[in-house]
C-alpha cells in the first residue's frame, strides 16, 4: 500500500486495475480539460475508463484517487510503469504556482519512495518528470496534453521537487539572469538546471526565441510565502486552510506525524509534526515544543494561501 501523506484520500472503486503497478518510471503530468470537482466525479463513472493517481486543483488541493499499487488508467501503455497527475485547467492553461508545489510534493514523495530521479524526460524510455504527449500513439495520442505552456514548466517542478528533499540544485536557481554575449536560452538552462523553454515561457518569448545582451530574464517564480500569524493564533487550535498549508508543508521535509491528513483543523499531530522540524532545525530544546515560532515558520516557508 502506498498512500502519499498530505493528499487527500479520495479512493475510487472502478477505473483502475488493483495490483496492478509493476514499476514506477516516474510521473506523467496531465491536463484535466475540466475542473477537479468534475474529474472527481467523472473518475467514478464506470462509463469513463480513465482515472489517474492524484489530481491537483487551481487553488491548491491534492487528491489521490488511486493507491500506487494499483494501476491508473492515464496513458495507455504507460499505465503500468508511470504514476498520473491530472491537473485542473484546459489546454494553453499554465499551472498555478499552488499546483507546482503539489505536483513538486508528489515527485519529491516518488523520489523517496521509488527513487524516480528528480528529472524532466521528453522520453518515453526515459525516467523522471514527463508528460503525456510524449509517449505519442502508444500514450493514447494525446499530443495536446498537458500543452506547451505545461511542458515549458517541468522544469520549475523539478526545481521545487529538489528543495523539498535537499539535493543539490534546488535551491541555487536565481530568480533572474542578465544575458551575457554568446549567451543562448538553452545555454542558460543547462547552467542553472532549468528547461529552457520555461525560461521563453516566463519572459513570453516566441520562436525564434531571439535574447540580447543586458537583458534580464527571470529564470523563476518569485515564492508567495504565508506570513507568520503569530504564535498565539496555534495555541487558539485554529481551523484554517493555513494550518493545511503548513501540514503540507511538514510532510514534503520529512516531518510528518500525521496518521492521517493534514487537514484545516489544529490537532496534535500538527504540534508533533512542527516538533519533528524544530528539531530538524536544530534548535535548543527549550525551543522545540511544538509551537511554532517566527523564525522557524519562515524557515519552513509555507505557501501563501
Amino acid at each position: 500500500m502506498a498512500r502519499m501523506p498530505g493528499a487527500t484520500w479520495r479512493p475510487i472503486s472502478v477505473n483502475y486495475t488493483k495490483n496492478g503497478q509493476s514499476s514506477v518510471k516516474g510521473v506523467v503530468i496531465h491536463i484535466m480539460a475540466g475542473t477537479l470537482s468534475g474529474t472527481d466525479s467523472w473518475f467514478r463513472n464506470p462509463a469513463a475508463r480513465v482515472s489517474a493517481h492524484f489530481g491537483t486543483g487551481k487553488a491548491g488541493q491534492l487528491y489521490q484517487w488511486v493507491d500506487t499499487k494499483d494501476r491508473a488508467w492515464h496513458a495507455a501503455s504507460a499505465n503500468s510503469t508511470w504514476l498520473g497527475i491530472e491537473n485542473e485547467g484546459k489546454g494553453g492553461d499554465k499551472l498555478t504556482g499552488k499546483q507546482l508545489d503539489r505536483c513538486a510534493e508528489v515527485l519529491a514523495w516518488a523520489h523517496r519512495t521509488y527513487g524516480v530521479p528528480l528529472q524532466v524526460t521528453h522520453s518515453p524510455g526515459g525516467r523522471g518528470l514527463g508528460y503525456h504527449a510524449m509517449g505519442g500513439a502508444s500514450w493514447g495520442g494525446h499530443t495536446a496534453c498537458p500543452g506547451s505552456p505545461i511542458v515549458a514548466q517541468l522544469g520549475q517542478i523539478v526545481s521545487r521537487a529538489k528543495k523539498l528533499v535537499g539535493e543539490e540544485g534546488g535551491t541555487d536557481v536565481p530568480t533572474s539572469y542578465t544575458v551575457k554575449k554568446g549567451d543562448t536560452l538553452s545555454g542558460i538552462g543547462e547552467k542553472f538546471g532549468v528547461d529552457w523553454r520555461s525560461i521563453a515561457s516566463l519572459n513570453g518569448l516566441k520562436a525564434p526565441y531571439v535574447i540580447r545582451v543586458g537583458q534580464t530574464l527571470k529564470l523563476k517564480d518569485e515564492p508567495t510565502f504565508e506570513p507568520f500569524p503569530g504564535a498565539d493564533f496555534f495555541k487558539r487550535q485554529p481551523r484554517s486552510p493555513i494550518v493545511t498549508a503548513m501540514g503540507r508543508r511538514l510532510v514534503a521535509v520529512g516531518c510528518s506525524a500525521y496518521a492521517q491528513g493534514p487537514g484545516p483543523q489544529w490537532t496534535a499531530a500538527d504540534r508533533e509534526s512542527f516538533r519533528k522540524w524544530q528539531h530538524k532545525l536544530g534548535d535548543a530544546p527549550q525551543f522545540c515544543d511544538g509551537w511554532p515560532g517566527r523564525k522557524q515558520w519562515d524557515a519552513l516557508q509555507v505557501p501563501a494561501v
